[in-house]
C-alpha cells in the first residue's frame, strides 16, 4: 500500500541538508587525545618524539601564567587579521571584476594563475627588503598568499552562476547592477565562503613561517624557539594552540555560511 503523504526529502544547494552530530565530534577528538595519553605513559608512543598531551596541557598553563600566551597570540591574530582581510577584500573585489568584465579576464587571469603557481613563503625574503623587518613584510606575506586564492574562488563562483537566471533577470527587465547585486553575487557566494576557509588555512601557515624569521613575539615564534630547545611539549602547545586558531576561523566563516546563504536551505 502506497502512503499518501509523501515523505519530505530536506535538500539544498550543495545537497542533502546536512544534520550537525556534535557529539561524534567531540567522541572522535576524545578517543584520539585518551589513545595519545595512553600510548605515551605505557611507552607505546616514545615521550622524546611526542609528549603526552597531560605535558603539552602543562606547558599551555604554564605560558598562561606568565602572561606570555597573550603576547603571542595578540601578535599573531594582529597579524593574522589584517593580511588575512585586506588579502579577502582585494582578492574578491579582482575576482569579481575578472568574472564579470572579459577585458579584465583577459588582462590579469593569465597573471593570478602565474603568480598562484610561486610558494608565497619564496617571497617573504623579497617583502623584508621592501617593507622591512618589522610588521609591514609580515602582513605582507599573509595578503599576497591569501589574496590569489580569494580571487581564483571568486571568479570560479561568478563563472558557474547559472545562466538560466541571469537570462531570466533580463527577461524581467533587471538592470546590469541589480542582475550582478540579485543574481550573481548570491549565486557565487557558496563559493568565495569556500575560498574564505582555503584562505585562512594558507594565511595561518604563512603567519607561522613570516614569525619565524624575526619576530620576537608571536606563535610562530614561539614554536621556533622551543624546537631550537627541544622543549617538545612546549612545541606542541604552541600547535595545539595555532589548531585552536583554524577551528575559530572554520567555526566563524561557517556561521557566515549559516546567515548569508540562508536561501539554499
Amino acid at each position: 500500500m502506497v502512503n499518501d503523504r509523501a515523505r519530505p526529502v530536506p535538500f539544498r544547494g550543495g545537497g542533502f541538508k546536512h544534520k550537525p552530530a556534535v557529539a561524534v565530534s567531540l567522541l572522535v577528538f576524545v578517543v584520539l587525545i585518551l589513545f595519545w595519553e595512553v600510548g605515551s605513559r605505557t611507552g607505546f608512543i616514545s615521550n622524546l618524539v611526542l609528549p603526552a598531551p597531560s605535558e603539552a596541557f602543562t606547558a599551555l598553563l604554564q605560558l598562561i601564567e606568565t602572561d606570555m600566551l597573550w603576547k603571542h597570540l595578540s601578535a599573531s591574530l594582529q597579524r593574522l587579521i589584517l593580511g588575512w582581510t585586506f588579502g579577502t577584500l582585494f582578492g574578491v573585489c579582482v575576482g569579481l571584476l575578472i568574472g564579470l568584465f572579459s577585458i579584465v579576464r583577459a588582462g590579469l587571469s593569465p597573471l593570478v594563475s602565474a603568480i598562484f603557481a610561486i610558494p608565497k613563503i619564496a617571497m617573504l625574503p623579497l617583502f623584508i627588503i621592501w617593507f622591512g623587518i618589522g610588521e609591514g613584510s609580515k602582513v605582507a606575506t599573509i595578503l599576497f598568499g591569501t589574496f590569489f586564492p580569494t580571487v581564483i574562488a571568486t571568479y570560479g563562483g561568478v563563472d558557474n552562476v547559472d545562466r538560466t537566471l541571469i537570462r531570466m533577470g533580463q527577461s524581467f527587465g533587471l538592470s546590469w547592477l541589480s542582475i550582478v547585486r540579485k543574481i550573481i553575487i548570491p549565486g557565487a557566494l557558496p563559493a568565495i565562503l569556500s575560498g574564505f576557509r582555503i584562505s585562512a588555512s594558507i594565511g595561518i601557515i604563512l603567519l607561522v613561517a613570516a614569525e619565524m624569521i624575526g619576530a620576537e613575539f608571536g606563535i610562530g615564534a614561539y614554536i621556533l624557539l622551543a624546537g631550537s630547545l627541544m622543549a617538545t611539549d612546549q612545541l606542541i602547545a604552541g600547535v595545539s594552540i595555532l589548531s585552536l586558531m583554524g577551528l575559530t576561523m572554520a567555526w566563524l566563516i561557517g556561521k557566515a555560511e549559516n546567515y548569508f546563504l540562508k536561501w539554499r536551505m
